[in-house]
């Protein structure tokens, strides 16, 4: 196919493929998603070979958010029955951490709902930050915490956090419909905060919550643009209890094109298959890892995933290896760019907080898209039997998975 053979000489290269050429790779057959797939997995390969990156999130504080994002359990007038809790102390965090870290996460990603971080919440990150590198001197950390005021990704960077995570979620055009207290202006400003600050930026988006492939498109775009080191791509979880609890349009097959135009777009970034994964690959994640070099271990912020164990039999049995510790995940090119803001480790962020920025999400509008229009017709099952709340791990007296 021409279409394939030219993105991945432009991936090779690190071009920008035409807006039109990312829409075609969303509207390929089904008959051509072996081929799309391998052409990805050339330009995945080419940069990152066949290692894959795990990262471990950490819920700080749960629930109780006060803005209004649809596709959020943690959301303002949310009826999902998740855990609330408030701050986690420095150790709980650190021993949070510690489980991740055990099982082959070189990340840890420490996540608090809300709008943005007073700056006494930025001093207990920081205190949770020094807790865990005290712990782990060589784990890189990344903060998801909502928009920021001036200085704090400077004061984050000050405690030892290498990234900051922070998602535009979907395109400008539609991002008014699906939150209204705060813009996709306040999102991009967050995120070019951490970039200066010298924290390797992350950001990302979430599919399947009624956008057309024109939204996925311009969404992806913009990230191209913002320059992040690490792009995490979130599939809706539909979680009961919020406003996109009914939006089940996703098929395994629409989510591997969906990362294969991510990988075109953006060749030489860390793609991080994040929120959604098991709900919606399913069998098929093993071949997600041909697009994505990058995923989190065990569970996610407010829902569970798949069995930390079963994720590291799942990377092998594909012909993957972990990534080490003491590996750097980027391309040199990039490693280099972004050393003032992760030292040797200059690589990623987090990606998923279901609320204030980054990533595992749940939740749409009722009977309509992010257009407002009629909502896109449901190509896949409803499978509400893959969707359970976590009820493990940080806030909890259970052990974690990991």
């Amino acid at each position: 196919m021409d279409l394939l053979n030219t993105l991945v000489d432009k991936g090779l290269r690190r071009e920008l493929p035409t807006r039109e050429e990312a829409l075609a790779v969303l509207a390929t057959s089904d008959d051509d998603l072996l081929d799309v797939v391998a052409a990805a997995g050339k330009v995945r390969r080419h940069w990152f070979g066949r290692r894959v990156k795990l990262n471990y999130l950490v819920n700080l504080k749960s629930g109780l958010c006060p803005e209004d994002c649809s596709y959020c359990s943690q959301r303002l007038g949310s009826k999902a029955d998740i855990l609330k809790y408030t701050w986690l102390k420095p150790d709980q965090a650190s021993q949070a951490a510690a489980a991740g870290l055990a099982g082959g996460a070189k990340r840890v990603c420490l996540v608090a709902s809300g709008r943005g971080p007073t700056d006494r919440d930025v001093d207990r990150v920081s205190e949770t930050i020094k807790a865990i590198k005290g712990q782990n001197e060589d784990v890189e950390v990344c903060a998801c915490l909502g928009l920021l005021s001036d200085g704090q990704a400077e004061r984050l960077r000050e405690a030892g956090a290498d990234a900051y995570n922070h998602n535009l979620n979907t395109s400008e055009a539609t991002y008014g419909d699906i939150t209204t207290t705060h813009t996709y202006a306040d999102r991009v400003d967050t995120v070019q905060k951490a970039h200066a600050a010298g924290l390797s930026a992350c950001s990302g988006l979430i599919a399947g919550m009624g956008e057309t492939d024109e939204d996925l498109v311009d969404v992806v775009l913009s990230l191209r643009e913002l320059d992040p080191d690490s792009v995490p791509v979130n599939f809706l979880i539909p979680m009961e209890g919020t406003p996109l609890s009914a939006e089940w349009n996703l098929t395994p097959q629409r989510c591997l094109r969906i990362l294969a135009m991510v990988r075109f777009v953006c060749p030489d970034v860390e793609v991080r298959i994040a929120g959604g994964r098991e709900v919606h690959l399913r069998t098929m994640q093993p071949l997600a890892l041909n697009l994505a070099n990058s995923i989190f271990l065990g569970d996610y912020l407010t829902s569970e995933g798949q069995a930390g164990k079963a994720d590291l039999e799942m990377i092998a049995d594909a012909g993957f290896e972990v990534e080490g510790a003491g590996e750097v995940t980027l391309p040199e090119h990039r490693a280099t760019a972004a050393g003032g803001g992760c030292g040797s480790h200059a690589d990623a962020g987090c990606g998923a907080h279901d609320g204030a920025g980054c990533g595992s999400v749940c939740g749409s509008h009722e009977g309509a898209d992010v257009h407002g229009t009629a909502s896109v017709p449901a190509t896949n099952e409803a499978r509400t039997d893959l969707v359970a709340v976590r009820r493990r791990g940080a806030g909890t007296d259970l052990a974690p998975n990991a």
